[in-house]
């Protein structure tokens, strides 16, 4: 190792140790912080310069002395801490942490170390968000948030890669189908999260933006119905549902992304314009009368299994159906088959498209224009919901939005 990579992979230890350092002593500030950033970065320091002794005298031992001598440390720092009432080992296991991404940038692995010193100084810093996520937490949120865990880590690597039977089934993989029913669930799990953490009482507006992660046929539904409890609410009601429409046409876009990418430069246009409509209008909405109220909307917990299950027949049942429909009745049968399905979830369509366009099973122009019905005809079923429920006021401000979002959409689908 040459002295310019020694002295970075150094240098990098100590801006680690810095960074997590100032965020301890500025939490700390009020009170005798256990380590602040000298000693932080000196931590940091430790663990580079202990792997780098180790790797001069290819043993492990001055590694694992100094790290139990840390240890000892740490543990020292915690008791008298612990005498003088100060309880919780935060900044201790911050401190064993440092000292580790210290010796992991010794090593080469600096991007890993990076992180790892970005990440820890976040969830320093996340103490009272987390805490109100905490508060916020029924045992349903836990149980679904385990059962989330299950699925990913435990059934998915299980499942087989391959594929079964001739064509139309040769495009259905056990294993593919689950990812997509993890990547679903996780999208609904983070707008979970986020509601959780700001509150759906922080404002109309602001739950419908985030409502739209989980499922905007909910907000769409909640808000419709309360629309007429509540009519002088409708148009901060309209706000919050072409919120989550507009929100809709970025999930879309991003799952068609993750999934294939080539959909996407086929896709953006008219998914984008259709929700560039959308925000312009809810940008007008909001300006024309800002929302005052706060009303609620509820989500149901952040994974269940038996949607999850649903979710995931649905997905293979529209990957197998849309590649029969190409197969006998070409591309016609490929729009049917979308419009249908969009009409229930456009999740679904938006990821069989993307897999049958990234594996070659669909040509590019069909697959996306398939997507784009999929997601009208799923905008008009919304719309409708709120047209037949909502009050008057709320039919009066949302339907120019839904007109517009629709014209804009079927008219670019067919520009591809």
């Amino acid at each position: 190792m040459d002295e310019l990579a020694l002295f970075s992979r150094f240098g990098l230890a100590l801006a680690i140790g810095l960074l997590v350092g100032l965020q301890r002593e500025y939490a700390q500030r009020e009170g005798e912080p256990f380590a602040g950033a000298r000693t932080f970065a000196l931590i940091a320091l430790l663990g580079a310069g202990a792997a780098l002794l180790s790797r001069a005298l290819s043993s492990p031992w001055p590694l694992v002395a100094t790290s139990l001598m840390a240890g000892g440390l740490v543990t020292a720092g915690y008791l008298i801490g612990a005498r003088s009432g100060r309880v919780g080992l935060t900044t201790e296991m911050a401190a064993l942490v440092t000292f580790a991404t210290g010796a992991l940038c010794l090593h080469g692995y600096l991007s890993l170390a990076a992180a790892l010193g970005v990440a820890t100084a976040v969830l320093l810093s996340l103490k009272l968000e987390v805490r109100r996520l905490v508060a916020h937490l029924s045992q349903a949120d836990v149980y679904a948030t385990l059962k989330f865990a299950v699925i990913t880590a435990i059934v998915l690597p299980l499942l087989p890669a391959r594929t079964y039977g001739p064509p139309p089934l040769n495009v259905l993989s056990p294993r593919d189908v689950w990812l997509m029913v993890v990547f679903i669930s996780g999208i609904g799990f983070l707008g979970y999260v986020f509601i959780k953490l700001v509150g759906p009482r922080r404002g109309i507006g602001l739950t419908g933006l985030l409502g739209g992660l989980v499922s905007s046929t909910a907000v769409t539904l909640s808000f419709s119905e309360r629309s007429r409890k509540a009519p002088s609410l409708s148009r901060a009601l309209a706000l919050a549902i072409s919120l989550s429409w507009t929100v809709m046409f970025l999930r879309v876009l991003i799952e068609a992304a993750v999934v294939g990418g080539r959909l996407v430069a086929a896709l953006w246009s008219p998914i984008l314009a259709s929700g560039a409509v959308g925000l312009l209008y809810c940008l007008f909405l909001l300006v024309s009368e800002r929302p005052t109220g706060k009303e609620e909307v509820s989500f149901s917990t952040p994974f269940e299994l038996g949607p999850a299950v649903k979710f995931g027949l649905l997905y293979a049942l529209i990957l197998v159906g849309s590649k029969a429909a190409q197969m006998y009745l070409g591309d016609a049968g490929v729009y049917l088959a979308s419009v249908v399905s969009g009409v229930a979830d456009v999740d679904a369509i938006t990821l069989s498209m993307a897999k049958l366009s990234a594996a070659d099973e669909l040509p590019l122009a069909t697959a996306a224009r398939a997507v784009v019905l999929a997601a009208m005809a799923n905008t008009a079923v919304k719309g409708g919901i709120a047209l037949f429920l909502g009050a008057k006021g709320l039919r009066r401000a949302i339907l120019p939005g839904l007109l517009a979002m629709l014209t804009v959409g079927v008219g670019l689908a067919f520009t591809i």
